[in-house]
Formats: C-alpha cells, structure tokens, sequence
C-alpha cells in the first residue's frame, strides 16, 4: 500500500505516428475554391498533441490487411496503394483530384475504365480529398494507429486515444472522400466486435456517412452520431433522422441532426438521445470518433460548442463507465485544438485511476 495522501499519475495511452506527415497535399478543391493551405493538414496532429501529456504518447504496432479487408473493398485498397504511381506514370498532376465521377443515374450504372487518369472519380466523391505520393502510407499508418489504441481496449485497458491522421468516418466500403480515404473508426470497431457489441458515437460535425455505410445492416454495432443538419453541412445527402439501418441493423443506427449555431446546452440535451440509446443497446466496448469541428471557432462547422462545452462532454462519455476508444476524426480551428483536446480527454484520464493495488 502507499503512504497515505501520496498521489499517483493517471494514464490515457495515446497512440500515434508521424507517418501522418507524409499525406501534405499542397491544394484541394472545396466547394469551387483552391484551397491552399489545405485544411487537413500536419499542422493539426501538432496542435493536439500540445494539449496532451506527452507521456502519454505510444507508437503504432503494425497489423496485417485483414481488419481492413473485414470493412473496405480489396479492389479500392489496391487503387489506394498503387493508383498514384499508375496517375502519374499517365501523365497526372502531382495532386491526385478527380475530375469526372461515377453516377447512380446512369442507364448502364457506370463501368470501371482502364485509364489510371479517370480511375479515380470510381473510388471517391468529391475533390475535396487530395492524394499525393505519401498519401496510402499515411492513411495505412493511420489504421495501424487506431487497432493499436483498439488492442489495447481488447487487453484491458479503461480507455485509448487514437491520434489518427487523415481522418476516416467519411470513407465508406468502396468510396472515399470528406479528406478521409480508410475508415480507421470502422475497422477497429468491427475488430472489437470479436469481443461484444460495439456501439459508435460520432461527435464529428459532419455525419459519418461513411461509418453508418459499413454498419448499415449490422446488428451487432450501433451507429449513433450528432452532426450539423445535412440540409446546411457536409456531405448533405445523408444523416437526415429517417436513416435507422436496414435488415438485422434495423434501429442500430440513430442520427440526431442539429440546427446551425447549437451550442453547449443544446448540444449536451441532444447528447443525452445519444447516451440513452447507447445504454439500451449495452455494449461491451464504446468507440468514439471524436471531432473537434463542433466548435465555435471551426470554420469548416455551424456549430458552436465552447471549450467548457467539450469539457463537459468529455464527462459525460467518460462517465458512462464503458471501457472507450478515441479516435480523432476532424478539427480545423488549429489555435484552438490544443486545448480543446485537453478539455475533452481529461475525464477519460481521471477515469483511468492509479495502478493497481496502490
């Protein structure tokens, strides 16, 4: 036993690489603009990691393709991993942004091309996701990062920080866009799926169109995001309230919409839809795909949450008492996401407590 009074340092493992580095696009093209510097860009994992102990920090363990494969189309890793070499060797830019896309309304439904120029407008779905040379090894370092922070749910611990880097929740089975190209959230979720049910919250402010893709039919896995009304925000053609899944997911996915400019109070009532029906489901393992986009300095966001609100709803996660994997997904107000990700992650540090039999 220690001496009484005598503290002891908690712990948050936060997993992390600066493989994120190589993914530094020098444009992208969002909503008819040049954008330069790019929004989702290094600069943001520096500013969270200045709001967390650096002692905290852990690096990455590599895993095989398998859990990857669990969630997304082989034939779409492939294009991630060799369809920029393929662009380039045809004569492409070095920034890699589609310029013709697949339609649902065409007769035939649209066909795979043979040209690495047009290949790929068939995987993602918007030119607001850039792809340069060191583009894959980032997102593919990425996924290692969050099975890594998943590994350690699986073996016990409390909770887990994934500093993941580019973003993932917008990737779906076969597409990508939103800046995200593998759905990290996903593939770590279904991954600790081997040991319970899982239920997603997504905090981000845009909707997890690609997540809720992935677990659409899957009963298994609850889907629960709050997001900024799709009618006004990114992606707009999906997380409207009537989306609850299909066939045995049916009523495993739940999109609590809000209207521009919520903020804290309204935002935590709405948060309390989330937590009762991630109580009902009963999950052994939460996974959050935590965005710092909701606040009020996001340019990118129309909602307006404060650092005290985050504060507040890192308490309130934490204190559903299930074990919890974080995993980063947005935040573009770079000044602003040090603190920020400190407010949010302390409860989850203070959860944790001191060593065993201290």
């Amino acid at each position: 036993m220690s001496p009484q009074g005598e503290t002891h340092a908690t712990t948050l493992p936060v997993v992390a690489t600066d493989a994120h580095r190589e993914h530094d696009p020098s444009f992208e093209l969002n909503a008819g603009r040049i954008i330069s510097p790019v929004f989702e860009r290094p600069e943001r994992v520096d500013a969270l990691r200045s709001g967390l102990d650096p002692q905290l920090l852990r690096p990455p363990v590599a895993h095989d393709d398998a859990p990857l494969l669990a969630v997304h189309d082989p034939d779409m890793l492939r294009f991630l991993r060799d369809g920029y070499d393929a662009w380039r060797a045809a004569r492409g830019p070095e920034v890699m942004i589609p310029d013709t896309f697949r339609s649902p309304r065409w007769a035939a439904g649209g066909r795979r091309t043979a040209s690495p120029l047009a290949e790929p407008g068939w995987w993602c779905y918007d030119t607001a996701t850039p792809i340069v040379a060191g583009t894959y090894h980032a997102t593919r370092a990425a996924v290692d990062v969050a099975l890594t922070a998943a590994d350690l749910i699986a073996g016990g611990a409390d909770a887990a920080y994934g500093l993941t880097r580019p973003p993932g929740h917008h990737a779906g089975p076969d597409y990508f866009g939103g800046f995200c190209l593998l759905n990290h959230v996903a593939i770590a979720a279904r991954e600790l799926t081997k040991g319970g049910r899982v239920a997603v919250l997504d905090i981000d402010v845009h909707h997890g169109n690609g997540t809720q893709d992935v677990f659409w039919r899957d009963g298994e896995v609850l889907y629960v995001s709050l997001h900024a009304d799709p009618d006004t925000t990114y992606p707009y053609f999906s997380g409207y309230a009537d989306e609850v899944g299909e066939g045995a997911g049916r009523g495993t996915t739940v999109n609590v919409p809000l209207a521009p400019g919520t903020s804290d109070a309204s935002y935590l009532a709405a948060l309390a839809q989330a937590t009762d029906a991630i109580d009902a489901f009963a999950p052994t393992t939460l996974v959050v795909s935590l965005g710092f986009d909701a606040s009020e300095h996001d340019r990118l966001g129309t909602l307006a949450l404060t650092r005290d609100g985050f504060s507040e709803l890192g308490t309130t996660i934490a204190g559903l008492g299930i074990p919890t994997l974080l995993i980063q997904e947005g935040g573009y107000a770079i000044e602003h996401l040090g603190e920020l990700a400190g407010a949010f992650v302390t409860p989850f540090v203070d959860r944790v407590g001191p060593p065993a039999g201290a």
